[in-house]
C-alpha cells in the first residue's frame, strides 16, 4: 500500500510578506517543491497551495497555507483529512526567533514553542505528537518587537547564511520521508 506524507512550510501569504522571516517555511517548501520538480497549484477547498510528488511507494504532498500564519491549521488540519495522511507523516516547517539564523532544530513532538501558527496546528489536531523543523531566524536585537522582526525582510547577509540551512532543512524533509523520522532528527540536529 502506497504511503502518504505531508511536508508543510507555514508563512503569510502575499507579496507584502515576501522574504520575510515569518516565511522562512514557505521557503523551505519552495525549495523541497523544486527539488522533487513539482509546482504549487491552488486548492481553495482547504484554503492552501499544494503539490504533489508521487512514486509507485509514496506520495509526498507539500503544502504553503493560504490562511496567513496564526490560522495555518484549519489548513493543515483539513488538507491531512481529505487525504487521510496519519499525524506521524506530517512535518511542518517554520521560523523560530529563538534560534540563531540558519540553525535547525528538529522534534517528533512538544509545544508551540510560542509560534503561533504551530500553536493553531495542534489546537486542530488534538495532539502535539507531530514531526517538526524549526528554521532559526534569531536572535531578535532588543530594540525590535516581536511581531515587527518576524515580519522584516531578510538582508542579502541574512540570506548567504540561510542558503545552506534550506539546504539542509531539504534534506531533512527527503530523510524524514525516506527513512523516519529518527534519522532524519540525527542529521538535521547536528551543529
Amino acid at each position: 500500500m502506497q504511503k502518504k506524507f505531508l511536508i508543510a512550510g507555514i508563512g503569510n501569504p502575499g507579496a507584502q510578506y515576501a522574504n520575510t522571516r515569518h516565511n522562512a517555511g514557505f521557503m523551505a517548501a519552495d525549495i523541497i517543491a523544486e527539488h522533487f520538480g513539482v509546482e504549487f497549484t491552488s486548492w481553495p477547498r482547504a484554503k492552501t497551495l499544494y503539490c504533489k510528488n508521487e512514486t509507485p511507494d509514496k506520495t509526498v504532498y507539500i503544502l504553503k497555507p493560504q490562511t496567513y500564519m496564526n490560522l495555518s491549521g484549519q489548513a493543515v488540519f483539513a488538507f491531512a483529512n481529505f487525504y487521510k495522511i496519519p499525524t506521524e507523516n506530517i512535518l511542518i516547517i517554520f521560523d523560530d526567533m529563538s534560534l540563531p539564523l540558519g540553525s535547525l532544530r528538529m522534534r517528533g513532538a512538544g509545544s508551540s514553542g510560542g509560534h503561533n501558527g504551530m500553536q493553531n496546528i495542534i489546537e486542530q489536531f488534538g495532539t502535539q505528537n507531530m514531526v517538526r523543523l524549526r528554521i532559526g531566524i534569531g536572535p531578535k536585537p532588543d530594540f525590535f518587537e516581536g511581531k515587527d522582526f518576524v515580519l522584516s525582510k531578510f538582508s542579502r547577509g541574512d540570506q548567504t547564511l540561510l542558503k545552506p540551512a534550506f539546504e539542509r532543512a531539504l534534506q531533512a524533509a527527503v530523510d524524514f520521508v525516506n527513512f523516519g523520522v529518527d534519522a532524519a532528527m540525527n542529521k538535521a540536529n547536528q551543529k
